[in-house]
């Protein structure tokens, strides 16, 4: 596990294995323009790694706004497919209005995805499937 950023509210890394991930461990709120720009600079990170899977450790993320969200579904998602990625690991936010709202978008993004999001309690389970070692 290599550590390619950290902020006071995230910390991304990059995992190797049978193929690379990146992580991204939220720890705490983001505001809209910080937690955009921490989301394109992971999103950078993958494309030159030549990521294959995406661990969003979501567990103690801050309130995101609807329009984040929506940003993330309409822009992200889709860009970290064409990015190649084909496994995304979802450590859910313990918030459960988080926990609503953020499956609610994943959910909603699952048909239009070409590649497959799971959900973890594990960390290290999520870290190992999205390397490909699961």
């Amino acid at each position: 596990m290599l550590l390619l950023q950290a902020e006071p509210y995230l910390t991304i890394y990059l995992h190797q294995g049978p193929d690379s991930a990146i992580e991204t461990e939220w720890l705490g709120y983001a505001n809209s323009a910080d937690f955009r720009r921490s989301v394109l600079l992971a999103l950078q990170f993958g494309q030159q790694q030549h990521i294959r899977g995406w661990i969003a450790n979501d567990r103690r993320l801050g309130a995101v706004r609807p329009r984040d969200l929506e940003w993330l579904r309409a822009e992200i998602l889709p860009a970290l497919a064409a990015a190649g990625v084909r496994r995304f690991a979802l450590l859910e936010a313990e918030d459960s209005l988080n926990r609503l709202t953020i499956g609610w978008m994943y959910q909603q993004a699952t048909t239009e995805l070409s590649f497959e999001i799971r959900p973890f309690t594990e960390v290290s389970q999520a870290r190992a499937w999205a390397i490909g070692s699961f």
